[in-house]
Order: C-alpha cells, then structure tokens, then sequence
C-alpha cells in the first residue's frame, strides 16, 4: 500500500509516499523576501496553496502508485493549543483526497513527522518502538523531548528546552545580520566553519533543562555593529547554541541514563552540532535531507496508523 503524507510548515511546502520500507519526499522552501526574516500566516498559506499541486505532480513523476491512505500534519505539536494557520493548507488538501479517494485521513503534528522521518531516514526504525529522548531543532522550536510509544505513532514530552528564542531563531536572525538569504542556517553553517579560531561561547546556565538564548542574540548584534569578523561571529553563534544543546543532553542523560538520543529539525543539519553530539554520546542524526521540513514522516506514520487500523480490523 502507499500512504501519502502532507507538510505545509512555516517555511516548507512538501509532500512525500511512503510503501513501507521506501519513500519519496517533494519539498519546496516557500519564498522570503531578502532582508526579512520570516512570514506572516496568511502569506505562508497562500504560497502553500499554490505549491501543493506541484509537489503531487514531482511524486507522480517519482512513481506515485494507487493511494490507500493519506495524512497531513496539522499542527505543530500534538499539545493542547499548539495551532498555526499554515497547516490548514495541508489539512483541508489531506481531508479532500480522503474523500475523493474513499481512503482513510489521519491527522498527526508536525513535530511528530520530524521523529518519524529522523529515525526511518537513520535507519534506526526500532527506536519508535521504545521509550528515547529526542532533540526537535527547528525555527520554531527548540524542545528536548521523552518520546513514549503511543501504539504506533508517538508520544513527545518536552522535558527541557530553550526559555525564550529557539535555535533555529539565533541562526537565522545572526545569518541575516550578517547579510545571509533567510532561513540562513545552512550558510551560517559554512561560514562558521571558514573561522580559524572559533571564540569562546557565551556564557549561559543551564538549569532543569532549561537555558536562554536571547542573551547570545544581543551579543551577536553587537559584535556585528562593532565590524567583528563574519566568519568569527558565526562561530560565536554557533558554538554557543551547540554547548547549550551538549549540555543539557548531558545532563538529561544522567536523569534518563542508557536511552539513545535521536536529533531532528533543521537545525539538527549543523555540522558542528552533529559532531559534537556524536562524540558525546551517539546521537542518532537524520541525513540533512531528512533533518529540515519534510513530509517523509509524516507518510511513515499515515503507513504505520493504516496497517495498525487493518491489522485490528481482521
């Protein structure tokens, strides 16, 4: 059977097949004018209508067969009150070819698809099947998460995490300051590796979990008024978010000892990041393909909440 997966996240229209062992994902960034530094809702959702018939049309052109279940990511969290109005683009998209179809529609959120697609694209499909601990990296979200087998989608429960802005925020708004297209992480990324020697991190505490970054972002704007080296400044950018990430994954590890730590989001695509967290302790990484918006997961879970569905029913 082929279930079909739909994401229309902040920044990325995608949509994706997956058959149970192999999938195809169509993904598309949605366009930010230069200088600007995100969108507004009701752009995001216009550009998400417009795109979703092209994404459908690169699956067909990828092998696309008979549809016999369809999902969409509708909402960001699967928490009370997480709502964004992008995701309706996918939602109402998702619900349609239920109908017209005559196929089941689930819905799942969007942090729940990046789980999905960071263990399947890792190899490492097991790990939805036993308690972990996860890091969701994203523009958006910046969350340590206790992820708990709900059946057979799952269950994420932010144990730790940024206080204030997220990760992918600090990347972006430092990437821009120092004239980066947005979303800039990818960019502020390499430049960041052509900085000799990189400077020490900013200081900040990490407590229950917890710590700030928007000290960091205040720093960085100064360093960038005083005329401070790019490269050097996207350094100190850098390393501070990954201390702050090693950290606290060091000591949520002491309180949960002995579950492996799966990465996702995009920021989870940082090489230093990966590095890092590697050499600490194993972390499990997405391929970058599958660490930034995608709609992978979300068609891995649509296949794993139909079989489940068929399974019961016989």
């Amino acid at each position: 059977m082929i279930a079909l997966g739909l994401d229309t996240s902040n920044y990325t229209t995608s949509a994706a097949f997956f058959d149970g062992v192999n999938g195809c994902n169509a993904g598309r960034l949605l366009e930010v004018k230069p200088g600007e530094k995100g969108l507004r809702q009701s752009d995001a959702l216009f550009q998400h209508v417009k795109a979703l018939p092209g994404r459908l049309e690169e699956l067909r052109a990828q092998g696309l067969g008979e549809i016999s279940a369809v999902a969409a990511s509708t909402r960001p969290r699967a928490v009370a009150g997480s709502y964004m109005p992008c995701f309706l683009a996918g939602e109402s998209l998702g619900e349609s070819l239920s109908a017209v179809l005559n196929v089941p529609f689930y819905a799942v959120s969007h942090q729940q698809g990046h789980l999905a697609a960071a263990a399947w694209s890792a190899g490492r499909m097991d790990l939805l099947d036993a308690p972990f601990l996860a890091w969701h990296l994203s523009g958006g979200t910046t969350e340590l998460l206790y992820v708990d087998p709900e059946g057979v989608n799952v269950n994420a429960r932010r144990i730790g995490g940024t206080t204030d802005i997220s990760a992918g925020q600090l990347m972006d708004r430092t990437g821009v300051l120092l004239g980066l297209a947005f979303p800039a992480g990818k960019a502020l990324d390499e430049l960041s590796q052509s900085c000799a020697h990189w400077p020490k991190p900013f200081p900040r505490k990490v407590t229950d979990l917890e710590f700030s970054l928007s000290g960091v972002e205040n720093k960085v704007k100064e360093l960038t008024e005083k005329g401070e080296d790019p490269a050097a400044i996207a350094a100190f950018a850098v390393g501070t978010m990954v201390k702050a990430v090693r950290d606290t994954t060091l000591a949520a590890r002491e309180l949960f000892p002995g579950l492996p730590l799966l990465c996702s989001g995009g920021v989870a695509s940082n090489s230093h990041l990966r590095q890092e967290l590697t050499d600490a302790c194993g972390a499990v990484f997405a391929p970058p393909q599958y660490s930034t918006d995608n709609a992978m997961g979300v068609a891995i879970l649509c296949h794993r909440l139909w079989s489940n569905d068929k399974e019961e029913s016989v």
